[in-house]
């Protein structure tokens, strides 16, 4: 296993169990379905929202069969990842590919369990809100942002890991 496979497969466990554990803490033990909206921070709110579909709330599924194929997808997208991360790479990809697997997975447990995705974290300021997210959710998108990065930015040519 090279030094980039670890440090992907660390990144990723790590992010997956803060993801289940804080959502474990918010639905169970702090209650947060039975509170509504609990105001933390001036721009920041816990709410509780289950999301039957995908990022941003888009493509809703209510059926079985619509769970089914967006778990698959997870599954599809975590397999291609571990794939991914067998190739050399950077630290920087490394760090990103594992963002973004311990992502899918959290958010693919929750939809084999609960039948949706349970986000709670809203950020909102000067009377606008922002789509309600979880830990896996700011996961993916800063797994993606770092690729986007390393990509454009360093042009792939960051230091190995």
């Amino acid at each position: 296993m090279t030094g980039g496979q670890r440090l992907g497969l660390l990144i990723g466990a790590g992010t997956f169990l803060a993801d289940q554990i804080l959502k474990i803490w918010m639905i169970f033990l702090y209650e947060l379905p039975s509170r509504g909206r609990v105001e933390v921070l001036p721009f920041l709110d816990l709410v509780m929202v289950w999301n039957r579909g995908i990022s941003y709330g888009l493509f809703q599924q209510d059926s079985l069969l619509g769970r089914g194929i967006l778990i698959g997808i997870s599954i599809a997208a975590s397999i291609f990842i571990l794939f991914w991360l067998k190739s050399p790479m950077a630290r920087l990809q490394a760090i990103a590919l594992g963002l973004i697997l311990g992502g899918a997975v959290g958010n693919g447990v929750d939809r084999a369990v609960h039948g949706a995705v349970a986000d709670f974290v809203l950020l909102h300021a000067f009377g606008r809100e922002w789509y309600v997210f979880n830990i896996a959710d700011a996961a993916i998108v800063v797994g993606v942002a770092l690729i986007l990065y390393g990509a454009i930015f360093r042009g792939g040519r960051a230091e190995a890991a």
